[in-house]
């Protein structure tokens, strides 16, 4: 199932810290017109999977894409937009010497002391590795994170309409690097964009992979302590070796990790830049909902039926989901006042998002 789409990294502008930005508004819409011996014409970037009657948004889907040609995409925007990012502080670095197996963790600043300017000037030095989080905030990225999902927004919707709260997350990487084995609250389109990266994933649905109450903790309370990753995972998933123009679908809670190697780069192609496109849907509201409710109950000794296993039981919950979701939400603002009141300190209460 492995898709291959080689393609060459293009050249880095001299420059990358001149302050040249995108030209015009333009450069972030869909569409870049070109001209051609016949006119202009339009360069329409989407993402599309080889069997689009087969697709479901329930499976793990090989797929396609050409976002890595898109003028907001190339690496001297890309780095551009993780200066915009950094005064927002929304870079984040990963440890270095981390395995598969390490704890999701990251830090705000370079692990090293570098500022953000010196870890770009230096991004390809092997184990250098950013996240931009939630690159929305950027408007004419948002506009670009919706032509992703709108690409495929009729494959998705008649499966889980009511497509919401679409963020976007990019990954700079230079080998060997890792993001280790956790899951997602969003579905995600995971597109690579430039370079060398091999992706790992999982059926959402295997609980030999992650178990049900570790799910159910890390909906309710972001927890991965239960999420962890053993060898003998790798053959029960699926292994993806991804070059520009590789897309991978997965939904919501697919457990997933990524490495690049440098056995597979050349000099010039030694960094790898991919991005996930995640969303939420009504689906995985309601999904969220009873997760709420089967944690409450399996803290009763109880051991209730995992969502989509039981519709009746599912329609329950969901309800009742709902108001413990909006319940909890209620008291942790409740208690972030407090804290402010009460203390020196601001404190903001931040429900998991989709989970009411």
């Amino acid at each position: 199932m492995n898709s291959k789409v080689l393609l060459s990294l293009p050249d880095f502008v001299p420059d990358l810290f001149s302050g040249a930005g995108p030209k015009s508004d333009l450069e972030g819409a869909m569409c870049v017109t070109q001209m051609n011996s016949v006119g202009a014409s339009k360069t329409t970037y989407r993402v599309w999977p080889d069997d689009p009657d087969g697709f479901s948004i329930q499976r793990i889907t090989p797929m396609h894409h050409n976002f890595h040609e898109h003028p907001l995409f190339q690496v001297p925007q890309l780095v551009q937009l993780g200066l915009e990012l950094s005064k927002l502080d929304q870079c984040r670095f990963m440890t270095p010497n981390r395995t598969v197996a390490s704890a999701l963790a990251h830090d705000s600043r370079p692990p090293d002391g570098r500022s953000i300017e010196q870890f770009f000037q230096r991004m390809e030095e092997p184990g250098s590795s950013v996240a931009f989080y939630n690159i929305e905030v950027i408007p004419r990225y948002q506009a670009l994170l919706m032509a992703v999902v709108d690409s495929m927004r009729s494959l998705v919707e008649r499966e889980q309409p009511e497509i919401f709260r679409v963020n976007g997350f990019v990954f700079f990487s230079a080998p060997p690097s890792v993001t280790p084995f956790h899951i997602d609250r969003e579905n995600n389109f995971w597109l690579q964009l430039h370079g060398h990266k091999i992706l790992n994933v999982w059926d959402h649905r295997d609980r030999t992979i992650v178990p049900a109450d570790a799910v159910e903790d890390f909906i309710v309370t972001q927890s991965l302590r239960k999420v962890c990753f053993d060898e003998a995972f790798l053959s029960r998933g699926l292994e993806f070796d991804a070059r520009p123009g590789d897309a991978v679908y997965f939904p919501s809670t697919s457990p997933h990790m990524t490495r690049s190697n440098a056995d597979h780069t050349t000099p010039g192609d030694r960094l790898s830049i991919s991005i996930g496109v995640t969303f939420y849907t009504a689906a995985t509201r309601e999904v969220a909902r009873i997760h709420q409710v089967n944690r409450l109950m399996r803290k009763c000794g109880l051991s209730p039926s995992y969502p989509r296993e039981s519709p009746t039981a599912d329609a329950v919950k969901s309800a009742v989901g709902g108001l413990v979701g909006a319940g909890r939400a209620r008291l942790g603002a409740a208690r972030a006042r407090i804290i402010s009141m009460t203390t020196a300190r601001s404190f903001k209460h931040t429900p998991p998002p989709g989970s009411y």
